[in-house]
């Protein structure tokens, strides 16, 4: 990982499209800070496009669609997209899943949360889970006294045997069946609703996350950044973003922001 502030200018300066994770890259010790919702409004009145990509469940997705100055968002890890479009006043949205397979679905989860809440003690379902509609959230940080890093990988195990998917973000593991992941439902989200196909505009998109559940982003992304906290986090991950920012968190987001906006205002001045 190289620093962020070595991030070309001509490189920054080309960003049209940032696509950020949320806890503990925007947010800093479970807060959003305004410097880091500042940070979202100066990007979007600069034309940059920000879509948040997040293990976050659907209700707290039609908020931040709805709410925050943003393009999209992806939550649970890639089962669904929300785009709220203001003119017409409609929620659009996209699922892996049709409603009757994610209730299939969550019948296989529930007997995995009483397996995982049997046998590893300490966890908890997270505090989010009655706003999900895909996966499973188990706390081992946010709202319960951190867990070591085995009983991390015992939760990891049990989703994994009975057939899941299972990502490790900063607070939760997020479990979850079907064949999809943060990138793949970014990728259909950029075919439905801003009509790119990704492949072709890799030199337009920013990535930014802290965590092994944004793994699949950091290995497609040329242009991707780690908040600092990832640093704890780099024993779990086979990708590694290409840049790191100094800061933690929030701070971290508003480093990645300030250094796009100030190479953008750098060639507005050349022009």
């Amino acid at each position: 990982m190289q620093d962020l502030a070595s991030l070309p200018a001509p490189v920054a300066a080309a960003v049209q499209i940032v696509l950020t994770d949320i806890d503990d890259t925007l947010t800093t010790e479970g807060r959003l800070p305004a410097e880091a919702y500042h940070a979202l409004e100066r990007l979007d009145a600069a034309g940059i496009q920000v879509i948040p990509i997040t293990g976050r469940p659907a209700g707290w997705c039609d908020h931040i669609a709805r709410m925050w100055p943003v393009r999209a968002v992806v939550g649970e890890n890639g089962a669904f997209y929300y785009a709220y479009d203001r003119g017409a006043r409609r929620m659009k949205s996209h699922y892996w899943a049709d409603a009757q397979t994610r209730a299939v679905n969550r019948e296989q989860l529930n007997a995995i949360r009483d397996r995982v809440l049997h046998e590893v003690p300490g966890t908890a379902v997270a505090s989010d889970q009655d706003y999900r509609v895909a996966d499973l959230a188990i706390d081992f940080c946010e709202d319960v006294p951190a867990l070591p890093d085995e009983a991390i990988s015992r939760i990891v195990s049990i989703f994994e045997a009975a057939g899941a998917q299972a990502k490790v973000s900063s607070i939760h593991v997020n479990g979850w069946f079907g064949d999809y992941d943060k990138l793949s439902m970014t990728r259909t989200l950029f075919e439905r609703e801003l009509d790119l196909n990704i492949d072709q505009v890799l030199s337009d998109c920013l990535f930014i996350g802290d965590s092994p559940n944004d793994e699949p982003m950091f290995q497609f992304f040329p242009i991707s950044v780690g908040v600092a906290n990832i640093q704890a986090l780099l024993h779990r991950l086979t990708h590694q973003p290409a840049y790191v920012a100094s800061r933690h968190g929030g701070g971290g987001f508003v480093e990645m922001a300030e250094r796009l906006l100030q190479a953008r205002g750098e060639q507005g001045q050349r022009a």
